[in-house]
């Protein structure tokens, strides 16, 4: 009895997700899931869930030799594509011109984490496995991706065991709701794909546009308070089209998640404390002395109203800055 008794606990412990989960630390699967996404030939169906919407979408991914080739499609509604060409990405979209512009990265919903800075990322993140599940038909390892502050979203992810490839993403938020996810529907991994993906070498497609740098060197606005590892961009300046009020924008990022602050002068469209959270986006708008201070990105409406409050203005500089 006690011989069998040993053998089934060793039994269990072979197959029980908690001794599989400790088998490897999370980063470094992490580490392997962004080597798959970026050295394999594959191709990715799968749809995006929102609360209000079911996006189904094709991506292909190929390399060869030192570049890489992706194509993203949109399988429903009018014809919206996205072509990656080593760092050329081109966006083809229903009632704008076609446009390619310089980058490493897609601006598209893509499954998260596929072209992140893992090593970066983890000094805001801890990765954490949380056994093993199915998706796709697949065996995979599930990790959670969770701010060591608790003042953003955080992910759980589905890696597939032997490609290491992403098959699930669900965005959660600070009370544990799921934003969005991305479910993988089918996979294919297959040098087949190099070949068809080599047909976008003589795609003619539009020239790299030459975007404006940030020629704003002295704002008028400060930000006293940022999550930790949010880095700022170009800070812009420019004019809008319907209200023709003068706005200064600038982006941050932390590798994972992005908003951007928003600062011009009130006027009688200005709305006091305004707060909106539709799926990962959070608006949040308050009004200070003359100021209107808008927050957009994908944040927590708390972190988004901290960040807002932080704002000052210029005691030198109380009206929002002239078109130079």
């Amino acid at each position: 009895m006690k011989k069998f008794l040993i053998s089934a606990l060793t039994l269990f412990s072979l197959t029980s997700p908690i001794a599989f989960a400790d088998e490897k630390p999370a980063e470094a699967l992490l580490h392997q899931m962004n080597e798959a996404s970026q050295q394999l030939n594959f191709e990715l169906s799968y749809i995006l869930i929102k609360k209000n919407s079911i996006e189904p979408l094709l991506y292909r991914h190929a390399r060869e030799e030192e570049e890489q080739f992706a194509h993203l499609v949109y399988l429903s509604g009018p014809i919206r594509e996205v072509i990656q060409r080593g760092n050329e990405i081109s966006y083809i979209e229903p009632g704008v011109e076609p446009f390619t512009i310089e980058s490493g990265d897609m601006v598209a919903p893509t499954i998260p984490l596929l072209n992140s800075d893992v090593t970066e990322i983890s000094q805001y993140y801890d990765f954490i496995k949380v056994g093993r599940a199915r998706e796709a038909g697949a065996a995979c390892q599930v990790i959670r991706v969770v701010p060591k502050d608790g003042l953003r979203y955080s992910y759980i992810l589905w890696v597939d065991e032997k490609s290491k490839l992403p098959l699930r993403a669900d965005l959660i938020d600070r009370d544990g709701e799921v934003l969005e996810q991305y479910r993988a529907i089918s996979y294919s991994v297959n040098d087949r794909i190099a070949h068809i993906l080599s047909g976008l070498k003589d795609v003619k497609l539009p020239q790299v546009l030459s975007l404006p740098k940030g020629q704003v060197n002295e704002s008028f606005w400060t930000v006293g308070w940022l999550p930790s590892g949010f880095e700022a961009k170009d800070l812009n300046r420019y004019r809008m089209a319907v209200t023709d009020r003068m706005v200064e924008s600038q982006m941050y990022s932390d590798g994972l998640f992005n908003f951007s602050i928003y600062v011009s002068q009130r006027d009688e469209h200005s709305l006091k404390g305004q707060i909106v959270r539709q799926g990962r986006r959070t608006l949040h708008t308050i009004v200070r002395g003359n100021a209107e201070i808008s927050v957009v990105g994908d944040i927590p409406p708390a972190t988004a109203k901290r960040i807002a409050q932080s704002v000052t203005i210029k005691a030198s500089q109380e009206k929002a800055p002239q078109e130079k």
